[in-house]
């Protein structure tokens, strides 16, 4: 257990600025399993299915008010009124389907979130994301027509030798929006991220260790 707190610090220290938050990602790993990093005190851990994080941090939350959960994964527009529910951000926004229910959804409940919009970086057919191009016209629509809280954009770059070049990319497109968060970096990646103004790196196994 002990060897978690060590692994988290040991990354806090590599970042060594305390504006990067780092999204603990607790996907696949038990309660227990991440009950260590809570005792010691982290407040922000990120799942990618809404089903999982229900079983895992509906009652978490509600006896640690301070636990802010992030939504990583694809999100399905059926499964929108449960994130909406137990999500306070959401990484992967990226169809102005999605956007419309979520924007509902937040009516219906009276709740607001904080929105990444994903990125299609490098233009991958099999990953989501709003491509570069379109970004701008999606970006509007979800802040002027529904009023929905965009604070950044989020990528996973594909698994090349250009991960510096997608990043750059990114943070360009970030700045040119005027937004102040960018969501970039994962335990494979993240100390790249951080030469490119990334405030959220989502880190899992070099956290927790191994996924089985």
């Amino acid at each position: 257990m002990t060897s978690i707190i060590n692994r988290f610090e040991n990354i806090k220290s590599l970042i060594n600025n305390s504006n990067i938050k780092i999204i603990a990602v607790s996907k696949t790993f038990s309660c227990e399993e991440i009950k260590p990093l809570r005792a010691h005190g982290h407040l922000h851990y990120g799942e990618n299915k809404v089903q999982e994080a229900q079983s895992k941090w509906i009652n978490l939350k509600k006896n640690n008010l301070n636990i802010s959960l992030h939504m990583i994964g694809k999100l399905q527009s059926n499964k929108v009124k449960d994130a909406v529910k137990l999500f306070d951000y959401i990484h992967s926004l990226d169809s102005q389907k999605l956007a419309n229910t979520l924007a509902k959804q937040e009516g219906i409940l009276n709740k607001k979130l904080k929105y990444f919009i994903q990125v299609n970086i490098g233009n991958e057919k099999q990953k989501g994301g709003i491509r570069a191009d379109l970004l701008d016209d999606f970006y509007y629509y979800c802040v002027k027509e529904l009023k929905i809280n965009i604070i950044g954009l989020m990528c996973i770059p594909p698994n090349d030798s250009n991960t510096n070049e997608y990043f750059k990319k990114l943070m360009e497109l970030n700045k040119l929006l005027g937004l102040k968060e960018l969501s970039m970096g994962m335990s494979a990646d993240y100390k790249v991220a951080l030469n490119y103004e990334t405030t959220f790196v989502r880190i899992g196994s070099s956290i927790f260790g191994s996924r089985f």
